[in-house]
């Protein structure tokens, strides 16, 4: 069974369906509130453990019911939660999600506990880490913890991918630590300068980020597929057609099933699409982890 240990932020996602994503200072009526398990690194713990992975996730939550809930939830997934710390200082992460008609969405965070992930933390999963066969990282946590782990994993030889969102400007002493980059299109145009709007452009800002560190990006440009960068590779891989119903954790569906096929021993253009396959389920899905497929569902649509 693929070992993967994912270190990154858990949330309670607040969401709500409307007609149109508001313009600033707009008020727009919608559906019901759809309260839901979220945060990326949760996300991409229950994706990765759904696919049949032996998931870890080192995070922080709060003393609260949102933090109970989120505990029993991840349980419940079979995930490990040996190094989830409840911090008594900070309330669990909240997401506030607004989904439109055609699955698009506007979220903003209230990081909470996940903004207290420690360099601590992370050392104390140190073992787990290094016995993975992969680490995968975001940035809704602290940097710092982010640093440490990916150090711990690259020096056990342990693949690490970092999925950069949201995105902020990394140092090349960290991307030289990563396997696998996985920026979407606006995290490409942050950490490039370049704006990604057709082939030319995604493949130009792949390759300067594969500069950058990384020993292989794969560029997440929706329904359009995944381009992958590496040393002896540019290959764009086909999205599967589905009807979008919501986009939330969409990419984290995709990151979690790259893990896996990775941990796997699958060619990284397999992982991929792999990865198309879970993502595109996600999105005919309301909701972050109540979206996740399992094996057999991305085996059939794969």
């Amino acid at each position: 069974m693929p070992k993967i240990v994912v270190a990154g932020s858990s949330n309670t996602d607040l969401a709500v369906q409307a007609p149109h994503l508001p313009s600033p200072g707009e008020t727009v009526l919608g559906g019901d509130l759809i309260r839901a398990a979220g945060g990326k690194g949760a996300n991409q713990a229950v994706a990765a453990a759904r696919l049949g992975a032996q998931v870890t996730l080192v995070a922080r939550l709060g003393r609260d019911p949102f933090g109970q809930a989120a505990f029993e939830n991840l349980s419940r997934e079979g995930i490990s939660c040996d190094f989830l710390v409840r911090d008594a200082h900070s309330p669990s992460g909240v997401a506030l999600i607004i989904v439109d008609q055609q699955g698009e969405n506007q979220i903003t965070v209230a990081p909470g506990a996940n903004a207290r992930l420690s360099t601590d933390d992370i050392e104390a999963a140190r073992q787990e880490i290094q016995s993975a066969d992969v680490l995968l990282l975001q940035l809704e946590v602290p940097l710092a913890a982010v640093r440490r782990a990916a150090k711990l994993a690259f020096d056990a030889g342990v693949a690490v991918i970092l999925n950069p969102a949201p995105a902020q400007a990394l140092e090349k002493s960290l991307l030289r630590k990563v396997a696998i980059l996985t920026p979407n299109r606006s995290e490409a145009a942050l950490l490039t300068g370049i704006a990604v709007e057709d082939g030319e452009s995604a493949r130009q800002a792949a390759s300067q980020l594969l500069e950058s560190g990384p020993q292989s990006v794969v560029l997440t440009l929706g329904s359009e597929g995944a381009l992958i960068a590496s040393r002896n590779c540019l290959e764009l891989i086909p999205s599967l057609s589905v009807q979008a119903v919501d986009a939330t954790a969409a990419g984290d569906a995709f990151n979690g099933a790259l893990a896996v096929g990775l941990a796997k021993g699958r060619p990284l253009p397999d992982a991929v699409r792999l990865a198309n396959a879970a993502a595109a389920l996600s999105v005919t899905r309301l909701g972050a982890q109540p979206s996740l497929p399992n094996w057999q569902e991305v085996e059939g649509l794969g």
